[in-house]
């Protein structure tokens, strides 16, 4: 579930549990040859080698499902007291399910010079299905992996990756990404969550405290990067004029949840349907598809010009990206159910009102937050500073994701040192020196 502010939509992701054996069913062309657009975002296609014959895929099982919702009601910074006991209370306010589901197939490339390459269908539901807004969802994330695969700035491997799409004779828009994962951000999450749940429940005196620490160790070295790699998608996209607008656990894919294997890991950002181009040209004309409510808050924080809209738009995926971090803090180093998304995101905006030190002293009080506490505490509290310059109220103070990761000689680069980790995160202006306790 993604951590999102007030009247934007995102996704949530839901497992299939089918048992089906991998079968291949060769999907038919249809009648117009390939992937249609809708006029709202026909002439903003980017050129892109992709392939938009059905004839050239190869289908298999349903592998999970796709939900968005809308936040419609909630509003932050609200005079409400807080109890542990509202946590349950407050995950089912405000929030409705919209109308577009999306499925998700495992499949591969059948023919041409990428012949057998994995791919993940992700299958927009026709207009009588979906309505209008699904062919919209479509287009717009064709369209933003169209235009980013194809800068000639070069491609980074934080982004998945397009190979082509058709649409079916019932309408439906059919996306083949490249197959670099099936677990997401909230996957290994829920995961990990759950598995210190269960370690908790066991017999403590069996629990070797050396090999405690080093699982904490290589947690908090899995989560440095993941996060890493998605602020390099992020910068990826901001410096290419594209803004994510739905950034969250769930749009995270992972090529790998084991924290043994994350000198491998690779992140990259997914579902791309709601981004939005900042490019200076495109603001003048005016709002774009799925950017009228970015921009009425845009204006409501005093954004006028076209600039100061895409610096808001900038600080809004940044602010998304503070609730990302919060997140796997939170879930990822407490056991299960103690913490979910929307809970997180109201504590900290209703209830603390984005004063990070008040939130860490509360935290500290509750021993089933406490490891949450301890990862944002290296660096003598840099995650929370680094938080709370992520969820500034103003957007102006917000820091920036650097375009690219600079080398370590460079002056203007500050190195984030994790003792004993193995590796090192190299944000230019955007974190603060990190050093492990």
């Amino acid at each position: 579930m993604l951590l999102s502010a007030p009247d934007s939509c995102f996704f949530s992701s839901s497992s299939s549990s089918s048992s089906m054996l991998f079968s291949i069913a060769r999907l038919k062309p249809t009648t117009t040859g390939g992937l249609r657009l809708n006029s709202l975002s026909r002439n903003r296609v980017c050129k892109a080698s992709l392939i938009t014959s059905a004839d050239s895929f190869e289908v298999g099982r349903l592998i999970g499902s796709y939900g968005f919702m809308n936040v419609t009601s909630y509003s932050g910074f609200q005079d409400v007291e807080y109890s542990p006991g509202d946590l349950g209370r407050l995950r089912v306010q405000d929030v409705g399910e919209g109308s577009v589901k999306i499925r998700l197939y495992e499949g591969r490339i059948a023919q041409g010079p990428r012949r057998g390459t994995p791919v993940i269908f992700k299958v927009y539901p026709g207009q009588r299905a979906g309505g209008i807004e699904a062919d919209m969802m479509a287009a717009n994330e064709l369209n933003a992996h169209a235009f980013l695969q194809s800068s000639s700035k070069g491609f980074i491997q934080n982004l998945v990756i397009l190979l082509g799409g058709f649409e079916t004779k019932t309408g439906e828009q059919w996306l083949a990404f490249r197959n670099d994962g099936k677990y997401s951000a909230a996957d290994y999450a829920k995961l990990t969550s759950e598995k210190i749940s269960k370690t908790s429940s066991a017999n403590k005196e069996s629990w070797n405290r050396f090999e405690q620490e080093q699982t904490i160790k290589r947690r908090r070295n899995f989560v440095f990067k993941l996060f890493q790699g998605a602020m390099n998608g992020l910068a990826y996209m901001h410096d290419h004029g594209r803004l994510h607008q739905s950034l969250g656990p769930a749009s995270v894919v992972l090529n790998t949840i084991a924290e043994r294997e994350a000198a491998y890991l690779v992140p990259r950002l997914r579902d791309l349907a709601f981004s939005v181009d900042i490019r200076i040209d495109n603001l003048e004309e005016g709002p774009g598809t799925f950017s009228e409510g970015l921009w009425r808050r845009a204006v409501s924080a005093g954004a006028y010009t076209p600039i100061e809209k895409r610096t808001f738009g900038i600080a809004d995926d940044i602010y998304e990206a503070g609730l990302l971090l919060a997140y796997l803090a939170f879930v990822t180093f407490c056991e299960a159910n103690i913490m979910d998304s929307l809970s997180l995101q109201r504590l900290l905006e209703s209830t603390f009102k984005l004063d990070l030190q008040a939130t860490r002293e509360y935290c500290l009080a509750d021993d089933r937050l406490l490891e949450a506490v301890k990862f944002l505490d290296l660096g003598d509290g840099a995650g929370w500073e680094l938080l709370q310059a992520m969820l500034n109220p103003d957007f102006r103070k917000r820091p920036i994701a650097e375009a690219k990761i600079l080398e370590l000689e460079s002056a203007n680069s500050i190195l984030c040192e994790v003792a004993d980790m193995g590796y090192c995160l190299y944000y230019g202006c955007f974190v603060k020196s990190i050093k492990s306790m």
